[in-house]
């Protein structure tokens, strides 16, 4: 399997290292140039390329990106493909949503309709980067790290499950794109080392309410 990394940041690197480390073909790309890029080639040890080529290469695509720069994206790419949407809304950074500060849509909704043709399934958003490549641990270890994803495409789901097992992680399933807002930024499920029994019981804690910084711990 191929991946394609729309975002050459901190959890895009983190993600495609372990995805090479576990055979995994992988290309990743900036919002600049691949030349750019030629620290991280060699880092990750993988393929670079643009955006677009990213999203031809990958049968799975993560995208991770400043939320406020996923508008700017072709999505025309990206039709048909599995998108793990990986971003996150700061209002500092990416400017106020209203519709999104009102609690009437969630980030992975606002991608989905932008990248209409794609299927989207929120994933990797809820772990820090440092993490990802130091916390995952082999099938079946008691208190293996679960990760949450959501998505309104239970195959694309079970496609990012099986990735997910491979690298490391168990994994909880939201719901739909609907109930993504339960691991957005300062829930209890952001960005917290939990097993499958504590993200469950995390997810279902959650509400509507965000206290800023208080998943910083």
């Amino acid at each position: 399997m191929r991946i394609g990394i729309i975002g050459a940041g901190f959890i895009g690197r983190a993600v495609g290292r372990l995805a090479v480390q576990h055979g995994y073909q992988v290309m990743l790309s900036n919002s600049r140039h691949p030349k750019t890029l030629g620290s991280a080639m060699v880092s990750v040890g993988c393929g670079i390329g643009t955006a677009k080529d990213a999203a031809e290469f990958g049968d799975l695509v993560l995208l991770a990106v400043p939320f406020s720069a996923t508008q700017d994206i072709d999505p025309a790419p990206l039709v048909g493909k599995i998108l793990m949407d990986a971003d996150n809304y700061y209002p500092l950074r990416d400017g106020a949503i209203p519709e999104l500060d009102s609690g009437e849509i969630t980030t992975s909704e606002i991608t989905a309709r932008h990248f209409a043709g794609a299927r989207v399934v929120k994933a990797w958003n809820a772990i820090l980067e440092k993490d990802i490549e130091t916390t995952g641990a082999p099938t079946g270890q008691p208190n293996r790290r679960a990760l949450p994803i959501a998505g309104d495409d239970e195959e694309a789901k079970r496609v990012v499950t099986e990735l997910f097992d491979k690298l490391g992680f168990d994994v909880v399933d939201a719901g739909p794109l609907s109930e993504g807002w339960r691991f957005e930024r300062a829930r209890p499920a952001y960005c917290v080392p939990l097993d499958r029994a504590g993200l469950t019981k995390a997810l279902a804690d959650a509400d509507r309410t965000v206290a800023e910084g208080s998943w910083r711990r």
